[in-house]
């Protein structure tokens, strides 16, 4: 059964840190890339990060690079979001999701639409 269960989510004061964490059925951890996104009220989904597990080749959206990173312990089937550096303007709801579209080698989508499964999000608040 695909699952994927996210945990991690909070209140913080800009400037603060959240890591996220993304437990994952080892049929979805499987899948070609694996990633964060996050949703904004009013607004669309968007990437923050994703990875490609066959490589471990990762991609940022460019609001976060730098401040994220994107990491998994497979052992776990565990996905990670550590978020730096936090700002008022990275709260959302994040979600982690898996998939097998636009991802290969020296490539990992952070596409919305190219992405399969998904977990029922973690709320991310950061106060000014």
């Amino acid at each position: 059964q695909v699952q994927l269960v996210e945990s991690g989510g909070g209140t913080v004061q800009a400037g603060g840190s959240l890591r996220l964490s993304c437990a994952a059925s080892e049929d979805t951890y499987r899948a070609n890339c694996v990633g964060w996104f996050r949703q904004a009220p009013g607004k669309e989904r968007e990437g923050v990060a994703s990875v490609y597990t066959a490589t471990g080749y990762t991609t940022y959206t460019d609001s976060v690079r730098g401040r994220f990173t994107i990491s998994r312990d497979i052992a776990k089937n565990t996905l990670y979001l550590q978020m730096n550096s936090l700002q008022p303007e990275d709260t959302a709801t994040y979600y982690c999701a898996a998939g097998n579209e636009n991802c290969y080698s020296g490539y990992a989508s952070t596409n919305p639409a190219d992405f399969r499964y998904w977990g029922n999000g973690t709320r991310v608040t950061v106060s000014s």
